[in-house]
């Protein structure tokens, strides 16, 4: 009775947060309106603005709106239909290999929808935050494949998380200076060796899984018995070289909400991105390269690199563990522990640099490491929730995107994400291959290259055409 009592509990809980995010929804809309025709009342050229909701007319001229932006109406047509399917797709694939999928989200929102390149990254990250947020929401109650703790392994996050929300500072301010040829070449090469090495991982662990499978069905000759062996058991660990330890089952899959969350870490993680998000925020209405700017940038070191470094000596200590490996405990070394952080800065400065989220690199890097792919899926897209919904609540603020739009494209990620949580759960279980989830990510960032670097080979040409300075830029006169 007491835990269909927690599952009523969290069915209402799930309740009011949908309630309250439609109530959010409808306030931003009609604030989005409003706005609009108090602009248009001090430009006499442009016509009155009007709310026909009914013909998804939201209120803003289509094309140039100054400042580079550019923004379509909003009509149900080709584009919108299009648009719609293949954020779906790339975001049911994004969440669930723990990428987000904003390499497929931001030439879908540049090619087919129309949007212009700063408008369509801001877009993308709010869906890259609705998909995060909504599977983050799913694995809360979801526990460990073969161990008794939460699917989400909080002082993994911990570790990784601050240190990414750095990286992405550095990579926006990159992303100001470095010409886009020499991005759109980065992308391109990250993107290919990650998908490389996560497509050759899943290899690995798909054949780790067929021998555990085999010796499952021997098991179950020799004894005759149906019930023995027969079940799947996911991999405690990535595959390696040496002997994998026996692990059982884990007792419960799913638990309530509240007793699986460690509410200590959360409560840390937290804490970080309010301090960054207002350090941001002071940052972006200072002058470019004042002594208020570097000094609001400089102070997100203390904050990030202290919390990752104070996680990284209680892991060298021992005092804490990545319980997520199950047996295969780590002795940590300096050289490790120094490496792994600076890969959460790389992750978030090539998340920064191109707008996307870190999961392109902790995805791959939480496989190296050992960890189970639906743990590393469901970790990477929750430390991937708190980076991106910052930029979205940074670029709302600079008004950086249509919200109608964005509420739509939004509604469109959770519900992909969702639904592919539950999918790729089910045939887990069905087929017996947690390796899904590893191709799924190599697959994810492959099309994420291709899609990104033709988007982006293509502006390089047009600049080339048009001999337009393709250089180092000014971040103080930019």
């Amino acid at each position: 009775m007491a835990g269909i009592g927690m599952k009523r509990w969290d069915l209402r809980l799930m309740g009011v947060v949908l309630v309250g995010f439609l109530l959010v929804a409808q306030m931003l809309v009609m604030a989005e309106v409003k706005l609009i025709q108090e602009v248009s009342r001090y430009n006499q050229t442009q016509e009155v603005v009007e709310s026909d909701f009914l013909a998804l007319n939201f209120g803003w001229q289509e094309g140039q709106l100054g400042n580079g932006r550019v923004w379509p109406e909003m009509r149900f047509g080709w584009r919108i239909i299009v648009g719609t399917i293949i954020g779906f797709f790339g975001a049911a694939f994004g969440t669930v290999g723990g990428v987000g999928g904003g390499g497929i989200f931001v030439p879908m929102l540049r090619l087919i929808i129309g949007f212009d390149a700063k408008s369509s990254t801001a877009i993308s990250k709010c869906m890259i935050t609705g998909g995060a947020f909504a599977t983050v929401t799913y694995n809360l109650k979801l526990r460990h494949p073969t161990l008794e703790m939460p699917l989400i392994d909080y002082d993994l996050a911990l570790l990784f998380q601050p240190v990414l929300v750095l990286g992405i500072s550095i990579g926006v301010v990159l992303n100001v200076i470095l010409a886009d040829w020499m991005i759109t070449v980065l992308s391109i090469i990250i993107f290919l060796a990650t998908s490389t090495k996560a497509f050759l991982k899943g290899v690995e662990t798909w054949k780790m899984e067929t021998l555990i499978k085999m010796e499952a069905a021997t098991q179950l000759e020799l004894n005759d018995d149906a019930s023995d062996g027969a079940e799947y058991k996911p991999l405690p660990e990535g595959p390696s070289n040496g002997p994998q330890p026996e692990t059982k089952q884990s007792e419960q899959s799913e638990v309530s909400i509240l007793e699986n969350v460690h509410w200590k870490a959360l409560g840390v993680l937290f804490a970080v991105w309010i301090i960054v998000l207002a350090l941001e925020i002071a940052q972006n209405y200072s002058t470019t390269c004042s002594v208020a700017y570097w000094v609001l940038n400089l102070l997100q070191i203390p904050v990030t690199v202290g919390v990752s470094s104070y996680e990284a000596v209680c892991l060298y200590k021992g005092w804490r563990e990545l319980e997520s490996k199950g047996d295969a405990a780590t002795n940590w070394k300096v050289h490790e522990l120094i490496l792994c952080c600076a890969c959460g800065v790389l992750a978030g400065l090539v998340g920064g640099l191109l707008g996307l989220g870190g999961g392109f690199i902790l995805g791959p890097l939480f496989l190296e490491l050992g960890i189970p792919p639906q743990v590393s899926g469901a970790t990477t897209t929750f430390a991937m929730a708190f980076s991106a919904s910052m930029a979205v609540v940074e670029y709302y603020l600079l008004n950086r995107f249509p919200v109608p739009y964005g509420l739509y494209f939004v509604a469109v990620a959770v519900i992909s994400a969702l639904i592919g949580q539950c999918v790729v759960r089910k045939l887990i279980s069905i087929l017996g291959r947690a390796s899904l989830i590893i191709f799924i990510l190599s697959f994810t960032i492959f099309v994420s290259a291709i899609s990104l670097g033709g988007v982006g080979i293509a502006d390089m040409i047009e600049q080339i055409k048009n001999k337009e300075y393709m250089g180092f830029e000014n971040l103080c006169s930019s």
